[in-house]
């Protein structure tokens, strides 16, 4: 069973992706709503303070590891992920579809498409921006706490564009680190069975 595919980009530099297409289509759909229900998981913790924003921001992994494996189940992952909160957790629903949820999706079709960081990290800055400019100035919904104003602010746009860059790069970092941990412990698995 081979999960990984190496790869040579100036991104990954000769690392192992993750990839399923040699998999059937059932289990595409498995690890698609698996991956799902994880993001669900890490972004209900939203409503516990302290630890829970953390783990809140946590979900945006396995989206970022959906997209990785194929476009298609990035994005059933993502309205996966949709459906479940507005069951589960609906308070939690718009900030995942907005914030969180639009950057997995953006990390990992840029990871996947792009393969330079020079396009990746704008691109994931720009969705995560425009996602965070949609629940302030659209829905009034005051995402960056009471002190920002829901009336539209071009600083504020650009302040906001400036802190989606930095956590954008942050998060490409944390993904790639992840997937290499994640590997070596598939391939030790792996080679035990053998």
């Amino acid at each position: 069973m081979v999960i990984f595919q190496k790869v040579s980009s100036i991104v990954w530099r000769d690392e192992l992706i993750p990839t399923i297409e040699n998999y059937s289509k059932t289990m595409r759909l498995v690890v698609g709503a698996l991956l799902g229900s994880i993001a669900v998981i890490f972004q209900s913790a939203g409503v516990f303070t302290g630890v829970g924003y953390l783990l809140s921001m946590m979900s945006t992994g396995p989206l970022v590891l959906a997209c990785l494996m194929a476009l298609r189940i990035g994005v059933m992952t993502y309205l996966v992920t949709i459906f479940l909160l507005a069951i589960l957790q609906p308070s939690e629903l718009l900030v995942f579809l907005f914030t969180t949820g639009i950057l997995g999706l953006s990390l990992g079709i840029g990871l996947k498409y792009f393969k330079r960081s020079l396009f990746i990290i704008p691109f994931a800055a720009l969705c995560l921006t425009l996602g965070i400019s949609i629940l302030l100035f659209g829905f009034k919904f005051s995402i960056l706490g009471p002190s920002i104003k829901s009336d539209f602010n071009s600083m504020v746009v650009l302040g906001t564009f400036v802190f989606s860059l930095m956590y954008s790069w942050v998060w490409k970092k944390l993904s790639i680190s992840v997937f290499k941990v994640f590997n070596k412990v598939i391939s030790r698995r792996l080679s035990q069975r053998k």
